[in-house]
C-alpha cells in the first residue's frame, strides 16, 4: 500500500507493428487505455502519452505516422515522465516505451509490468 495517489505513465507499443495501419495503432491505443481503469481503481491516476501528443501532432496539422510524430510522441513521454511517479509497462516490441522505462529507472522510479504490482492507494490514510 501507499499512502499517496501515484500519477503512473502506461507505455507499451503504439506505432510498433502497425506499418502506419490506423486501425491497428487504435487497438494498441485500445490496449493501452485498457490499462487505465485498474490503475485508477487502486487509486492512482493513469496518463499516456498519446492522450498529449496526438492532439499536440493534430494541431501542428500532423499525424502518428508524419516525420514530425517522433519529434512530439518521445519527447511527451519524456516530459510527461518528469511528473509522473512511476510506469506501467505493458507488453510488446516499443522503442518508445523501452525509452520510457530507461528514462524512468534514471530517475529511480518504479517501472510495473503487471497492473497487480502497482500497491494500491491506502484510503485509510486520509482519514
Amino acid at each position: 500500500m501507499t499512502d499517496k495517489p501515484m500519477l503512473i505513465l502506461i507505455a507499451g507499443p503504439y506505432r510498433s507493428g502497425t506499418d502506419g495501419d490506423p486501425r491497428a495503432m487504435a487497438a494498441n491505443l485500445a490496449r493501452l487505455e485498457a490499462a487505465a481503469w485498474p490503475v485508477f481503481a487502486a487509486g492512482h491516476l493513469p496518463v499516456i502519452g498519446e492522450w498529449i501528443a496526438l492532439p499536440v501532432l493534430h494541431s501542428a496539422g500532423a499525424g502518428p505516422t508524419d516525420p514530425l510524430a517522433d519529434q512530439v510522441l518521445y519527447p511527451t513521454a519524456e516530459r510527461l515522465l518528469a511528473r509522473c511517479d512511476a510506469v506501467l509497462r505493458l507488453p510488446g516490441h516499443s522503442t518508445g516505451a523501452d525509452q520510457d522505462v530507461a528514462h524512468a529507472r534514471r530517475r529511480g522510479l518504479p517501472v510495473y509490468y503487471d497492473v497487480a504490482q502497482i500497491p494500491a492507494l491506502d484510503r485509510q490514510a486520509d482519514r
